[in-house]
């Protein structure tokens, strides 16, 4: 029997610290990633004194990004190295505050990036898209602010469900820290609101990304047609694959979601913890594609790459 729990006792460690590897890594990545994208904009605005729609809409969502990784790496470190400070309020009702705030922001607004470049882009002829179209840069902010307000109420919820919900004061890593529920009553309207929201940022993705990516891909073959072969061409070669990316990412993110909702209060670590390494992969890598189909971004970053380099190099 002592064999069976020391056993028992060792595979568990063994899932800590390598999660803790894991997403250390992804985390310090996904926070440098966007970190970097934040400085380049802000040495922008500094230099311009203004900024577009596309730029406000990349240093909200490198910030948001950034700080999610952040407060997620410090929960998951403290729960492995000081578990015990979870049973103190309201720390843990502050962590799942500000971890669905920063979640929310993510998801809301990426899917305001996919509708900016959606209705920027695609050529229809409707009255209400060339509306849209005329309109965008004055609708931006407000879609800025309805992701914020709609981020706040989720975090609210989250709160106050963390703190009206009975936990075990031990912490097990068998469900990930998540709360250790005594009724899956209780847990229902949290899941059901977290649900909806998770199925709207993605359904409005969808509805964004397919008219986008079918305008780019006529003007792609009427550039073929007419034996076009162009800088213009290369470039809409480049923002359709751009696009696909994403919208994989995006697919694989809002699926890892509804798992984690569906596996949070059940013992199932492995699955669980292959299902987070996919969820906290997304900030870092949809980072990584903005960088690299932004011709200012992509730029700076290959100079800082190759200063970075010479400077290697020279020692």
């Amino acid at each position: 029997m002592e064999a069976c729990y020391s056993q028992d006792e060792f595979n568990v460690s063994s899932y800590k610290a390598t999660f803790m590897v894991i997403t250390s890594l992804q985390a310090f990545a996904g926070m440098g990633i966007n970190a970097f994208v934040v400085s380049v904009l802000c040495i922008g605005l500094v230099k311009k004194k203004t900024f577009n729609s596309n730029e406000k809409i990349l240093l909200f969502l490198g910030c948001s990004r950034f700080w999610f990784l952040c407060i997620t790496w410090v929960y998951y470190f403290l729960a492995i190295i000081y578990p015990q400070c979870f049973n103190v309020r309201p720390i843990p009702q502050l962590f799942a505050a500000f971890q669905n705030f920063f979640n929310s922001s993510n998801l809301w607004v990426s899917a305001c990036l996919c509708i900016f470049y959606c209705i920027k882009i695609v050529n229809f002829r409707y009255i209400f898209f060339i509306y849209l179209k005329a309109k965008i840069d004055r609708i931006v902010p407000w879609l800025l602010l309805g992701s914020v307000l709609l981020s706040l109420v989720i975090s609210i919820l989250a709160y106050n469900f963390t703190d009206e919900t009975h936990y075990n004061n031990s912490t097990k890593f068998g469900n990930f820290w998540k709360l250790d529920l005594r009724t899956d009553q209780r847990y229902f309207p949290l899941v059901f609101i977290s649900g909806f929201e998770f199925a709207t940022a993605f359904l409005t993705v969808i509805l964004s990304a397919l008219p986008l990516l079918f305008s780019l891909w006529r003007h792609k073959c009427k550039m073929q047609t007419n034996s076009e072969k162009t800088l213009s061409m290369d470039v809409n070669i480049k923002v359709i694959k751009s696009v696909l990316a994403f919208l994989i990412i995006y697919t694989i993110n809002f699926t890892c979601l509804v798992l984690t909702l569906i596996y949070a209060t059940k013992n199932e670590s492995l699955l669980l913890f292959l299902i987070l390494v996919f969820q906290y992969a997304f900030p870092a890598l949809h980072s990584l594609i903005l960088i690299f189909s932004n011709p200012k971004l992509e730029k700076t970053l290959l100079k800082t790459l190759h200063y970075v380099k010479g400077k290697v190099c020279m020692r």
